[in-house]
């Protein structure tokens, strides 16, 4: 069966029996209005709204738009919304199952559609970033042509993942995580709405609060949560649904863990401490429990960088540069995935060898200079390249340290009020060694007095 023809059956079902669709698919948005969150893209005039042929302008321009963000924040509720706002047949596909055939024949089927009944069509995209750049070259005749209104989605970075004569075509909008307060109204609705649970249970605020950590910004998984904790309660006939039972139903147990609490900081600081510490297993149990919280990772990962420089530092080169693609990684993928990424930059960083040195010597610089240790800067190391610099004896017997065999020379660079300072103290753990080394030799050719 062609793709757009069993799409088309499949909407037609759930419109006939809305009560066997999944109660994610039953509380999808009918209208831009009814979305959640995403209001940086649903403002009045907004490139969506025109899109729909909201204001005066009418319909937008563009044929092709790409939708990038991470799971369950609503791309694919968005395509079907203009699809429905613009009586459009909507058209999906999944670039995980589909290839060019399938395209080509949603194509097919969009043309003849266009020409025997005058009926456009929306094509969803899904996972556009799976398809290689042959499978994306095929939608650019459909694209230019106007043969589809073209919605992709993807949850990697487009300029990475989408080929750019597709991306120079599309309109590219950047779907934000929902908030807690977001998902807390889409529950809400959820509950009450006659597509909804119709208020058959009621969600105490204990569980409430867990179903919102184990979605992690989710929309998709809050609804699916709470439609089978929803059962599972009027299964056993009980008007609410409590932690246990949604515990049961989603078989993961409740964090204590409150993200704006006390408990966020403590269990940031105790991986932190693990890690300076070398623990790594219980750096691992930190670094789990703020996952299972639903801690935003990028929070994680930060803490990670900060790590790496206040406790590793030049004990290991590499801790910095890891915490860094770590953090990247996760921008871009984010959870359940970003899990084995923080995973990965926590076990290196808590084996790590370890020095504080780069902290220390930073510190007790910038206190001599809040002490007004500061100083002009020595004539010899100013600039010497403007006209009448040289009257004034700027850059004047400065030596050029490549010219000489070593490649350092014998001359102050620190003002008169610290010249004998020495900030970096290097230990001799791991890789710092070679550090250690060097800045006792650079020290004694600078011609420095020890302290």
């Amino acid at each position: 069966m062609e793709p757009d023809l069993f799409t088309a059956a499949a909407e037609e079902r759930q419109e006939k029996d809305p009560a066997g669709s999944p109660l994610a698919v039953r509380m999808r948005p009918r209208t831009l209005d009814e979305v959640v969150g995403q209001q940086h893209l649903l403002k009045p005039g907004s490139p969506l709204r025109r899109l729909v042929g909201e204001g005066s302008g009418g319909p937008a321009g563009p044929s092709s738009v790409i939708l990038w963000g991470p799971p369950g924040t609503g791309k694919t509720t968005l395509a079907y919304v203009v699809s429905k706002a613009t009586n459009k047949r909507f058209v999906e596909l999944s670039a995980i199952t589909a290839g060019v055939k399938e395209v080509r024949a949603v194509i097919d089927g969009a043309r003849r559609a266009t020409g025997g009944f005058g009926k456009e069509t929306v094509l969803f995209l899904d996972e556009i970033h799976r398809f290689s750049k042959a499978q994306q070259d095929s939608l650019l005749p459909a694209v230019e042509n106007r043969w589809v209104t073209l919605i992709a989605a993807t949850t990697e970075n487009p300029y990475f993942s989408v080929i750019s004569p597709l991306l120079s075509r599309s309109l590219l909008l950047t779907l934000e995580p929902l908030t807690d307060d977001d998902l807390r109204g889409l529950l809400k609705r959820a509950l009450s709405d006659e597509r909804g649970l119709k208020d058959a249970v009621t969600l105490p605020e204990d569980t409430e609060d867990h179903l919102l950590r184990i979605a992690g910004g989710d929309a998709r998984r809050a609804l699916t949560a709470l439609e089978a904790a929803a059962g599972a309660a009027l299964d056993k006939g009980e008007p609410e649904i409590s932690l246990t039972t949604l515990e049961e139903t989603v078989d993961r147990a409740a964090v204590k863990y409150d993200r704006d609490g006390d408990q966020h900081y403590d269990v940031a600081s105790a991986l932190i401490k693990s890690i300076r510490g070398s623990d790594v297993d219980a750096a691992l149990h930190y670094l789990a429990r703020m996952i299972e919280a639903g801690e935003d990772p990028r929070f994680i990962a930060r803490r990670l960088m900060i790590s790496a420089s206040e406790d590793i530092g030049l004990a290991d080169p590499n801790a910095l540069p890891i915490a860094v693609a770590a953090a990247q990684a996760v921008a871009m993928i984010g959870f359940p995935e970003a899990a084995l990424t923080l995973s990965h930059a926590t076990i290196a960083l808590a084996l790590a060898p370890k020095s504080n040195a780069a902290t220390t010597a930073i510190g007790a610089a910038m206190a001599d200079v809040r002490q007004g240790l500061a100083g002009p800067v020595p004539p010899h190391l100013r600039d010497g390249h403007y006209k009448g610099a040289a009257k004034l004896g700027h850059a004047q017997g400065y030596v050029y340290p490549h010219d000489l065999p070593e490649g350092i020379a014998e001359q102050q660079y620190a003002p008169d009020d610290i010249k004998d300072r020495e900030y970096y103290e290097p230990t001799r753990h791991g890789g710092e060694a070679r550090y250690a080394d060097a800045v006792e030799w650079t020290r004694k050719h600078l011609g420095r007095k020890r302290s």
